[in-house]
């Protein structure tokens, strides 16, 4: 029987359950289960399906074991911001609602007439997201959600999933640094501003480290998974960015290595020992987010891969072609120049995504695309452009100009994109690890073994 480690991996999309074990020198890994994740409207709302998410990760458990592996532990990671409430006696209340839900929409203008952005920047460093846990909660008690009356905890998604496996309840750093709710130097919980704000401060728990146990698995979940030994879920760096980060490769002497983690959102930034807490990095748009052995990602939130993943659906549910090594060939040969602002919030969940980005084009005054090529060459170019202006903020803020590019994530396999953004940014792009989350959440699971 093989001892392996497993990476939970949620993506904004889809899930993976991936095992992980020493082999020749390096880090062997295996998919074990993948698995979709839907958005659901439902109500005037947007829910993530949270039940068959823990559902699916058990199977993926369950099937490692069925695979003939020891599991040494459990590591999960996922988006940011979202979260889910449970009441005293444990329940959850409600599928929790997906970042993309308009609840949140004029949220960040109301709480700055009531506080002031630089001071509130200067504590928290966070780069401001309609979408953020802040404006999420003052949503929910501007409308007088009753859940918030009878909400004992509140969990970020990593920790909702972690709590009902092991009946655990905190939360960890790198995930909880996404909320705007954190003294991120202090590494605590902002009760002033819970305070200032009417949120309910009794929701937040105790913020545990990346590399911390968080319990083992429950009698029940051992029963269900056919296991007859326990296995320890382990916190790692649970913001799927932070983990995926922590798989970055060190970089050579005289080098700064920028990280761009591509997926659905596309995360630019650097590590750094200390926050950066400036007017000029607040007015920059950048944020101050909580990474593996206490280190913090100084970075952008960009919107990504996402817009080009909406046309593939929109395109395969008309029946059109979805196939990639079609598709970026024809970008590439296509004679098309129009860029869009991918952040953008008319992209942000339009009812479709080709109409959205027509209708942006129109009132530019640019040319519009017609083709599929045409689309995909409009949302890479424009990504690259995107890029392009972050690493110019970078550098701003930075002591020393970046001197090399490392994308990381799914998106790393787009070669065309890749070239796009070393032609605009003029820096060398190094591509991979494409399972960089994966590695990196499983390399925090080995790290606190390595420690006992």
């Amino acid at each position: 029987m093989k001892e392996a480690y497993l990476a939970v991996d949620f993506g904004g999309g889809s899930g993976r359950v991936i095992a992980g074990y020493p082999a020749e020198g390096g880090l062997q890994l295996e998919t074990v289960y993948r698995f979709p994740n839907r958005q659901v409207r439902m109500g005037g709302h947007i829910y993530w399906d949270f039940l068959s998410l823990f559902e699916d990760m058990k199977r993926g458990i369950r099937m490692a074991v069925d695979k003939g592996y020891r599991i040494k532990s459990v590591g999960i990671d996922t988006w940011g911001v979202d979260f889910g409430l449970i009441d005293k006696q444990g329940n959850l209340l409600g599928n929790p609602v997906c970042y993309r839900d308009s609840r949140t929409d004029g949220m960040p203008e109301q709480v700055f007439a009531r506080i002031d952005p630089s001071a509130h920047y200067a504590v928290a460093g966070t780069q401001v997201m309609a979408i953020n846990t802040l404006f999420q909660l003052y949503a929910m008690k501007q409308e007088g959600s009753p859940l918030l009356d009878v909400a004992d905890r509140l969990l970020f998604m990593p920790d909702l999933f972690s709590y009902f496996l092991t009946g655990v309840a905190n939360n960890e750093y790198s995930i909880a640094s996404t909320s705007e709710l954190m003294d991120i130097r202090a590494c605590r919980w902002n009760e002033t501003l819970m305070r200032e704000l009417g949120l309910p401060e009794h929701l937040f728990g105790d913020i545990v480290m990346p590399g911390t146990s968080r319990g083992v698995l429950k009698p029940d979940v051992k029963e269900e998974l056919g296991l007859d030994y326990d296995v320890e879920v382990i916190a790692v760096a649970s913001h799927d960015t932070a983990s995926a980060v922590y798989a970055v490769p060190t970089a050579a002497d005289g080098e700064v290595t920028a990280f761009l983690s591509s997926g659905t959102w596309s995360l630019l930034g650097v590590v750094c020992d200390e926050p950066v807490l400036t007017e000029e990095a607040r007015l920059h748009g950048f944020t101050n987010e909580g990474g593996a052995e206490g280190k913090i990602c100084f970075l952008q939130n960009i919107t990504g891969l996402w817009i080009l993943q909406r046309l593939m659906s929109e395109w395969g549910d008309a029946g059109l072609c979805t196939d990639y090594e079609v598709l970026i060939p024809a970008a590439e040969e296509a004679e098309f120049a129009t860029c869009i602002d991918v952040d953008d919030t008319r992209f942000a969940s339009p009812v479709n995504m080709a109409d959205a980005i027509v209708g942006y084009c129109r009132e530019q005054g640019t040319p519009e695309p017609h083709t599929q090529g045409e689309f995909v060459k409009c949302v890479l170019l424009s990504l690259a452009e995107r890029y392009r202006r972050g690493v110019e903020g970078l550098n701003r803020l930075l002591p020393c100009p970046i001197t090399r590019l490392q994308i990381i994530g799914g998106g790393s396999q787009n070669r065309y994109l890749n070239r796009l953004t070393s032609q605009s940014t003029g820096l060398p792009v190094t591509a991979g690890p494409v399972e960089a989350t994966a590695i990196g959440n499983i390399r925090a699971q080995m790290e606190l073994v390595a420690r006992r």
